[in-house]
């Protein structure tokens, strides 16, 4: 069946309803990729490293908290029909806007670092220069919001670099042999509990702009309304479960590889578990997982960040479009004149985001608690608000953490 493209319905309209199935699987692959990027290879990486094969059980909890999560975000925002901020700034007058310019800051540093890391997978995959492939792959991702259906193509984008990411992925995974057994029983009885990772993982995967981009998303392409509970609610935990997926079988990759001894060079430890995993093809694989990672975060990131800033009853498409454009060159220009972002920004950022998740998951309990009237009259089941306010409660805690390193940094 034919789709829609509706990235933004035209000024003072609202979007027709898709009846096809693909502006869906982008929106699942859109949350998915989104959250899938440098920094969620490195991590999943280290704590690899780190942990061996206990870190499955930190995988496993922090993908049930985030289905929680999700959840209740995608439905709450689907079913109303309004992005977080509008319901925001309905809940708390002006409070829209303040995780406007939270977002909008946090977005800008991170993506910086996302066209940084698409360099450094250029650079990898094919020996250019870093500047030079991040600004290639930044330029690749500005043609797409070029397209006259530029919804589509960034549904289609998304999913097939989602897919060839998750692939390559478990190739090298198959390659390096991993005590599958072993994860397996760590998954539930693990030798070792991180809260660390748990927490850690929690955060890369639903923090910042992530929570809010696939929902995000339906929204403009008119997916919302009661009548659509269903799909909403089985997109937010297949998003999840892809994001899970790829995190599994990239633990399952670097496990193997550590579990028969092989020394990885702590400068880049993912790239070097690849190369011993599967030699110089599983090290050039390694750069096109990581530019793929970086460039679906770019449109991710560049695209959620602008949602956050127009409206999608109001802002015409071609507007919207621009305005992703002018995210993407504006984060490229900064790349290209100060590097990759230093860690100060990095840490003040994060440290924003770590604000951003709990007030905006409080305003989505608040909203399933207490506003029917903005939900169409739905009368919202309490196990899964009860289910949501537990995993906020848990954000408050994600937060406080992600603000301490930047407070440590101000007192010196």
């Amino acid at each position: 069946m034919a789709e829609h493209d509706t990235t933004a319905p035209s000024s003072g309209t609202k979007a027709a309803i898709p009846t096809g199935r693909g502006t869906l699987l982008g929106a699942i692959f859109l949350m998915a990729t989104s959250s899938i990027g440098p920094g969620f290879i490195t991590q999943t990486t280290s704590f690899t490293v780190e942990l061996g094969a206990a870190f499955a059980f930190a995988i496993v909890i922090s993908i049930l908290v985030d289905i929680a999560i999700q959840t209740n975000v995608w439905r709450v925002i689907g079913i109303s029909g309004r992005r977080i901020q509008e319901l925001g700034n309905i809940v708390v007058p002006g409070l829209g806007f303040v995780m406007a310019a939270l977002l909008f800051i946090g977005g800008l540093v991170f993506n910086i670092g996302n066209v940084s890391g698409a360099g450094l997978g250029a650079n990898i995959m094919v020996g250019v220069d870093a500047k030079v492939g991040g600004t290639v792959l930044a330029l690749a991702a500005v043609a797409i919001f070029l397209s006259k259906r530029a919804g589509m193509a960034m549904d289609r984008v998304v999913v097939v670099l989602g897919a060839l990411m998750i692939g390559l992925t478990a190739y090298v995974a198959a390659t390096s042999s991993p005590p599958v057994g072993t994860a397996l029983k760590n998954s539930v009885l693990p030798d070792e509990i991180s809260f660390l990772a748990i927490t850690t993982l929690i955060g890369g995967t639903i923090g910042g702009y992530i929570i809010y981009a696939g929902a995000h998303r339906l929204v403009d392409a008119g997916v919302t309304g009661p009548d659509r509970i269903s799909e909403l609610s089985r997109s937010a935990v297949i998003g999840i479960l892809v994001t899970g997926v790829m995190r599994v079988i990239l633990f399952l990759a670097i496990l193997g590889v550590v579990h028969s001894g092989a020394s990885l060079d702590p400068e880049s430890q993912a790239a070097s578990a690849f190369q011993a995993a599967a030699g110089a093809v599983g090290y050039r694989m390694f750069g096109i997982i990581f530019a793929a990672a970086a460039l679906t975060s770019v449109i991710g990131c560049s695209y959620t960040t602008v949602t956050f800033l127009t409206s999608s009853a109001k802002t015409s498409r071609r507007t919207t479009n621009l305005l992703v454009i002018g995210f993407i060159a504006l984060s490229t220009v900064l790349f290209l004149v100060i590097g990759a972002a230093p860690v100060q920004l990095l840490v003040f950022a994060g440290a924003f985001n770590g604000i951003l998740m709990p007030v905006g998951i409080g305003v989505i309990m608040w909203v399933a608690w207490r506003r029917r009237d903005l939900l169409a009259g739905y009368r919202y089941p309490v196990w899964l608000a009860a289910l949501g306010t537990a995993a906020w409660v848990l954000t408050i805690y994600l937060a406080a953490n992600s603000v301490k390193p930047a407070i440590a940094l101000i007192t010196g």
